[in-house]
């Protein structure tokens, strides 16, 4: 691929872009200040919290993404396991072992790595641009490296199937960082940059699409599924070429519209609340400040002397006159401006599910009632939480397994399962709350059909063993405090044994007391 064809399709992404910028500016003024430099140049340092004057958003905006992460991608709790879409092969203890022990290998590497900090980052992110972008690549030191990127450096199109397979970034960093990382492939500006004036900033391109050259059969890096391009846009140099052999890039979208590229947030929806909270919280603070502190009204022919207005000042005026130093009443009412504020709030928080995620439980709630709530609660969050599963969990799984299998970090798998298919299933805390409503409905269910058992055949239809297995499974009870199926029909085979020498026993002291009742009589015959 050329340079022009390169710097067309960025130029192509940029303008369609350009729309979201100033949305995505004014949410970041209002409830990101750390990123608000979307479209505008600041210094590094320099204060971005002018404009606010109230912080609900910012606290809310905290709240949903801390709560996102630890529903589903806690690193203290199992979020995620891998299953065989062949159900015999779950069966198969060897290939059960194998699964086992590469999930555990996985978490491993997830946890050593600075998966979790960059994952709390792509949270953020999506709560308030609705779109987020964390780049996956393979590192020697720690196996996978993970960088959330701003929404600022990246552009984006999506496929045929409404996924995002082609990016444009554009960057910074020192020319001494760029040389370090591409030598003398940098060009021949980016080296003069760096002999100079080392630690100035320099732009660089980045692009990442479907490989029009893909072949599977060869071994080299131009032939992957995707083409890795960096380029000086500037001068139009291209810097490096090399491929990827799955798309490395996860790009989530909170809510999205058929028409449009680009997600929507919570923060969108709350923005028009944000800033009529924070200009009527602007309005209340100073309405306060004429309250505590009243402009004054001063006689202009008597007073010579400035006014003293602070603590213990003294003014003097003439004996007997009127003409004194009176406060301006201004007629303000906080009250009514607080009350209003407080509605705003509220408004704020329902759009950041604040009053779901901080639910308070009675203590005196059932057990049925705390899981109504939880179902309540995931009932809301059921259509983010499946776009979620398909752009974010399921791509950052599959590319973080391939990555560990090409570095034959996994155990080596068995013959058997050469070809297999594995499913990734999700076990978040998230997750398991969606389907609770199906142990809610076996309860209510046993219920109602156990009084019948007493007089009818119908508890012949529940399959108890799979029933405790499929309980379980839902609540998330860790497999190492279940017996396995053999170990299961060894207890009852021994329980079988037990009862049937049991029932002998019983057998022949009836016999022999059968035996001691009958020796009297037949005594008496042979008399």
């Amino acid at each position: 691929m050329n340079i022009s064809e390169l710097q067309n399709q960025y130029s192509q992404l940029k303008n369609k872009r350009q729309n979201w910028e100033s949305h995505w500016q004014e949410i970041a003024d209002f409830v990101l200040p750390r990123k608000a430099d979307v479209n505008i140049d600041r210094t590094e340092g320099d204060k971005r919290t002018n404009r606010i004057f109230d912080g609900t958003a910012l606290h809310a905006s905290e709240l949903l993404s801390s709560s996102l992460h630890g529903m589903l991608t806690n690193a203290a709790t199992p979020w995620f396991s891998m299953r065989f879409k062949d159900e015999n092969l779950a069966m198969d203890e060897e290939s059960r072992e194998w699964l086992e022990a590469s999930t555990r290998t996985m978490y491993i590497a997830l946890n050593r790595s600075n998966f979790q900090q960059e994952v709390h980052e792509l949270y953020v992110d999506l709560v308030v641009f609705g779109t987020a972008c964390m780049m996956i690549e393979e590192d020697e030191e720690k196996l996978i490296r993970f960088s959330t990127r701003h929404i600022k450096e990246i552009y984006i199109a999506e496929n045929d199937k409404g996924f995002v397979d082609t990016i444009h970034r554009s960057f910074k960093m020192s020319a001494r960082s760029a040389v370090n990382r591409f030598g003398d492939a940098a060009g021949k500006r980016i080296l003069a940059i760096a002999k100079d004036n080392p630690y100035d900033e320099v732009d660089i391109h980045h692009c990442v699409k479907p490989n029009d050259q893909f072949n599977p059969y060869k071994m080299d890096n131009k032939s992957m599924a995707f083409v890795s391009i960096y380029y000086d846009h500037e001068d139009g140099h291209i810097i490096s070429i090399s491929g990827f052999e799955e798309f490395p890039f996860v790009i989530p979208r909170w809510l999205k519209s058929s028409a449009e590229s680009w997600g929507r947030s919570p923060s969108m929806i709350a923005l028009p609340d944000v800033k009529m909270l924070n200009k009527m919280a602007e309005t209340t603070i100073k309405a306060a400040q004429k309250m505590v502190d009243p402009p004054l009204l001063v006689p202009d022919d008597s007073f010579v002397l400035p006014v003293r207005t602070q603590p213990g000042g003294l003014n003097y005026y003439r004996s007997g006159s009127r003409d004194r130093i009176e406060p301006l009443n201004i007629g303000a009412n906080t009250p009514v401006g607080i009350n209003l504020e407080q509605q705003r709030r509220g408004a704020i928080r329902q759009a950041y599910y604040v009053d779901q995620f901080l639910m308070q439980q009675d203590v005196r709630m059932t057990a049925t009632e705390v899981m109504q709530r939880n179902e309540e609660k995931m009932r809301l969050l059921a259509p983010v939480l499946g776009r979620l599963q398909s752009e974010m969990l399921q791509p950052l799984i599959t590319r973080c397994f391939n990555i560990l299998l090409r570095k034959k970090m996994l155990p080596v798998p068995p013959e058997s399962l050469q070809g297999q298919t594995i499913d990734i299933e999700y076990v978040s805390p998230l997750a398991r709350s969606q389907r609770t409503g199906e142990v809610q409905a076996i309860l209510r269910s046993l219920e109602i059909i156990a009084p019948l058992g007493q007089s009818m055949p119908v508890m012949d239809y529940i399959d108890s063993d799979k029933l405790v297995q499929h309980i379980t499974d839902v609540l998330g009870v860790p497999k190492k405090v279940l017996r396995s199926d053999q170990e299961v029909a060894q207890i009852r085979a021994e329980k079988a044994q037990a009862a049937q020498e049991q029932a002998e026993i019983q057998q022949a002291q009836q016999l022999a007391q059968a035996g001691g009742q009958a020796a009297p009589l037949l005594k008496a015959l042979n008399e």
